[in-house]
């Protein structure tokens, strides 16, 4: 008879515990299933009493499930509840147990074992009186391990129905179940590990919503200028996105900036300095393009926005109207080196524009004062160094012996030392320190492309054209850079007559002829006073002549002035600015030309100045 209702009794068994598993799989959250796991324990499997201890973070075991059968209460397993105990006592445990499969019984001789730090009931059911008999201190645990190995906790059950040890086939029951159990554990931890992941990427898809909603606000209602550049691909430096500020800025609709980048719109004289401002943390004032053809002075400020996996993703370039600031500094650099009565250049423009264009240079002996004039020689100075030569060491043009001459630092100059076009001299430059040197002439050493200024010889008269080594071939008359120093006569009894505010009249009025009579790129300068001057470049001894001649045949004409008619006329003398000559020489020269034209016709000597204005400056 019993062995007719033991497998009715495996059959029922099984289909409780189908359905327990199919419950404890149901589960949607890991609390749910660690109680699905003992009240399973207790209604498929025939205890009446469970509780599931489950691996914390930091190793330890706390009791996070208890159970126990409805008609039954033996004040066990509930007061259980949160109670941790350690691995170490856990491992111990474990180790001491019989070994039953994978399942560990330990009987309650050996508890001992437990120690006092591993959470326990102990019930009042009756004591065993079989040796298979279940004893109240008995238990019956089943390791849980992950796909993995590890453990993951450990389910306790105790007080079997039957009374008895649990035979084979309920063992394999608790395996079973033990085994999808765990499985049922490592599922919802991974549900609760997404759950929480999809909990931070929605609220950091929420934060990143509300930075970019942000960044937009920022970026188009900016009271200045903001532009997105692409840094990759076929579009790189293309405009991506522009805001209202920068389309009113350079006055262009959104739609043609985004077809342009900012080398499109840069002034030609600040491309270079556009292309050397960095990406990241660079700035720069320049002037880009308005749509009405116009130039509008901005300062960028650029700045990478980058991605924490991508690197760079794009420029961020901050556009600030700067107009009114470089407009106002213009103008105080405009006053700094302009005459306030005429407009003209004043003495300290002047003798910038003479360190401009000359060099330290001398010509030196044997050079090109002795030798004829060479016009637009190009100066290269950059890494060189004085040396001595021996004559007739690099052929029939090199210098003479002894000659200091001037040789890149890693050899000869490229190509052989330069000789002049024209026969005779040597075209090589002498330079020490004894002549030339910065301290002398106020100015240093020449950019590369500096071309080197000399003074042209015979230039009291009209030279005769040259000729070049090949017979028949003529060469133009050599060109300089010359200086014409003016000095009014008669303006002395104009402000004496007529006050200073005709004498301001006739020294604007003067400075405008002067300014019409002169060629398109010369200089007309005020050096203070009733002395002007005027730098010509490129013209020979005739040239030089013939505007000086022009220009006092603009002056001498009679002008109307505050309902009067004046008239001054203009003493004028030529000086020739070279390089190696300081540019208080070059003046000294030309005023002393100029006073000697002025005693030649007659004039009044000027020896300690005293025919000067009053309004001579400094």
């Amino acid at each position: 008879m019993e062995a007719e209702s033991e497998p009715y009794v495996r059959l029922a068994t099984l289909r409780t515990l189908h359905r327990v598993v199919a419950d404890l799989n149901a589960a949607r959250s890991l609390a749910g299933t660690l109680q699905a796991v003992v009240e399973g324990s207790v209604h498929g499997l025939g205890f009446d009493a469970a509780a599931l201890s489950l691996v914390r973070p930091d190793g330890d075991l706390v009791v996070a499930a208890v159970w126990e059968y409805e008609d039954r209460d033996y004040g066990g397993p509930a007061v259980l509840l949160g109670q941790v105990g350690s691995r170490e006592s856990w491992d111990r445990l474990l180790a001491v147990s019989d070994h039953w499969g994978t399942l560990r019984f330990l009987p309650h001789d050996r508890g001992w074992a437990v120690g006092t730090d591993i959470p326990r009931w102990t019930g009042d059911g009756p004591l065993p009186v079989y040796a298979n008999d279940w004893h109240p201190e008995d238990g019956l645990l089943a390791p849980m391990y992950s796909a993995g190995g590890e453990l993951l906790g450990v389910l306790s059950v105790d007080r079997p129905r039957s009374g008895k040890r649990p035979g084979a086939w309920t063992r394999e029951a608790l395996e079973m179940f033990s085994l999808q159990a765990s499985i049922a554990i490592g599922n919802a931890r991974l549900r609760a590990e997404m759950q929480r992941a999809l909990a931070r990427l929605e609220k950091e898809q929420q934060a990143l919503r509300a930075s970019e909603e942000s960044f937009r606000q920022a970026f188009e209602y900016a009271p200045s200028g903001m532009a997105i550049t692409e840094l990759h691909g076929a579009g790189r430096g293309q405009l991506t996105r522009v805001n209202d500020a920068l389309c009113r800025l350079l006055g262009r609709p959104r739609a043609a900036l985004r077809q342009q980048s900012f080398l499109d719109l840069v002034h030609p004289e600040d491309r270079g300095l556009l292309e050397r401002t960095s990406a990241e943390s660079g700035r720069a004032e320049l002037r880009l393009a308005r749509r009405d053809g116009g130039y509008q002075w901005v300062c960028l400020r650029n700045s990478i926005v980058a991605d924490a996996a991508e690197g760079p993703s794009f420029l961020l370039t901050h556009v600030e109207d700067i107009e009114d600031r470089k407009r106002h500094e213009l103008q105080l650099a405009h006053r700094a080196s302009h005459d306030a009565l005429t407009g003209l250049p004043n003495g300290a423009e002047l003798r910038s524009r003479l360190a401009h264009r000359l060099c330290s240079l001398p010509q030196g002996p044997g050079g090109a004062a002795e030798h004829g004039a060479m016009d637009q020689v190009p100066c290269a100075l950059e890494g060189v160094a004085a040396v001595q030569v021996s004559s007739g060491a690099y052929g029939p043009h090199s210098p003479r012996s002894g000659q200091e001459v001037l040789e890149p630092a890693g050899g000869p100059l490229e190509g052989g030392w330069s000789v002049p076009p024209r026969g005779g001299g040597t075209l090589v430059h002498g330079y020490s320190e004894r002549a030339g040197t910065p301290e002398r002439s106020g100015y240093g050493a020449p950019a590369p492309d500096h071309v080197h200024a000399v003074v042209p010889t015979n230039t009291e008269s009209p030279p005769e054209p040259w000729h070049g080594r090949s017979r028949g071939t003529a060469t133009p008359a050599p060109k300089g850079l010359a200086v014409l120093f003016c000095d009014l006569d008669g303006f002395k009894s104009v402000n004496d007559r007529f006050g200073h505010n005709a004498g301001d009249a006739v020294l604007v009025e003067v400075a405008r002829r002067l300014q019409q009579a002169v060629r398109e790129g010369d200089t007309v300068a005020r050096l203070g006073g009733d002395e002007f001057v005027v730098l010509a470049d490129g013209i020979g001894g005739e040239e030089a002549s013939d505007l000086a001649m022009r220009l006092r045949n603009a002056v001498i004409p009679p002008m109307r002035i505050a309902g009067r008619v004046v008239r001054v006329g203009v003493s004028m003398g030529i000086g020739w600015a070279g390089c190696g000559m300081s540019i208080e020489e070059v003046l000294h020269a030309a005023d002393k030309r100029m006073y000697d034209e002025k005693r030649a016709r007659g004039g009044a000597v000027r020896g300690a100045r005293g025919e000067r204005s009053h309004r001579r400056a400094v």
